[in-house]
């Protein structure tokens, strides 16, 4: 078999780390997020909290919906216990989420919840042009704070309708 000249083997070099370096962001970003954890829709936060860490241990990110009653551990007036374990979800970059519609309900108070707190809204009624056709994120709302993978995002909208 010939050996390969000294300028082609520099180019298949030169071709493959071109490709790694395009592909490893790809690898990268889908390692970075984790998935959609729910609290108070029959797990606790303490459930929802330790499921998030334990299945995103190398600091992915993650996000816990907190949902009413649970929602007293996002406020200033927090238990001790609840700060702790808040604090170990935003510790393990964990993105802490509540519905924009039970703020707007009055089930949760939002001038006592902690800095931080991504409110989420729902899905629009049918008919509406609140969220343009097409898109993801209504306007105004900051994409870097919520799920980039579409299913956890449509859960995400769907628990908030």
């Amino acid at each position: 078999m010939a050996r390969p000249r000294t300028g082609d083997a520099r180019a298949t070099w030169r071709i493959g780390a071109t490709m790694l370096a395009l592909a490893l962001p790809l690898l990268l970003s889908a390692q970075v997020e984790g998935g959609l954890y729910i609290a108070g829709d029959g797990f606790s936060l303490e459930q929802a909290a330790t499921r998030g860490l334990a299945q995103n241990p190398n600091g992915q990110r993650f996000f816990v919906l907190v949902l009413p009653p649970t929602t007293r551990a996002l406020t200033t007036t927090a238990p001790e216990a609840l700060v702790a374990l808040r604090n170990r979800v935003l510790a393990g970059n964990g993105v802490l989420l509540v519905c924009q519609r039970d703020i707007d309900s009055g089930a949760v108070d939002a001038t006592s919840l902690i800095p931080g707190v991504v409110r989420v809204r729902g899905w629009p009624p049918p008919d509406s042009d609140a969220l343009p056709q097409g898109e993801r994120y209504y306007p105004g709302e900051n994409p870097a704070s919520l799920p980039q993978a579409n299913d956890a995002l449509r859960r995400l909208r769907a628990t908030c309708s």
